[in-house]
């Protein structure tokens, strides 16, 4: 089942479940989902690729919404973006934890034969792609920083 036929489902789902949180962020998602289908360099079907990386971004807005609202000491709006992070999140592959990225890390620094700092450009390039969705590309960044300079 594609990530648009799943979303919609669940919308129909949370409307009937009057879940105004999962709605609100369920339909979100949708509307990333038809502004990139309807863009000019789309085929009009998502890849599975393409889906991870809508998800991934958004993810990333509401994380990053997030905690400014709770720097700022607004709990009505940190908690609505908590709620929709968690919705998205759903439907994100399972996140891998800080030991096992670095443990992934070490074997990618092992495979590119990185031997310091200077390497950082090629571990990071394979990172990426290896662990797309499963990782936040800030937690690689700095672990792979903290691994180089060892």
């Amino acid at each position: 089942m594609s990530l648009k036929s799943r979303v919609e489902s669940d919308i129909k789902d949370a409307m009937r479940a009057k879940d105004q949180d999962k709605l609100r962020a369920l339909r979100a998602i949708k509307s990333l989902i038809l502004l990139e289908e309807t863009s000019s360099s789309s085929t009009g079907e998502l890849t599975e690729d393409a889906e991870l990386k809508l998800l991934t971004k958004a993810a990333k807005q509401r994380r990053e919404s997030s905690e400014i609202y709770q720097a700022q000491g607004r709990e009505d709006l940190w908690s609505k973006e908590e709620a929709e992070l968690a919705v998205i999140e759903q439907f994100m592959p399972r996140q891998l934890t800080e030991d096992e990225i670095k443990f992934r890390l070490e074997d990618i620094i092992a495979r590119v034969g990185a031997s310091g700092p200077q390497d950082m450009g090629k571990v990071m390039g394979v990172a990426t792609k290896e662990l797309a969705g499963q990782a936040d590309g800030r937690t690689v960044s700095t672990l792979v920083k903290s691994l180089l300079a060892k």
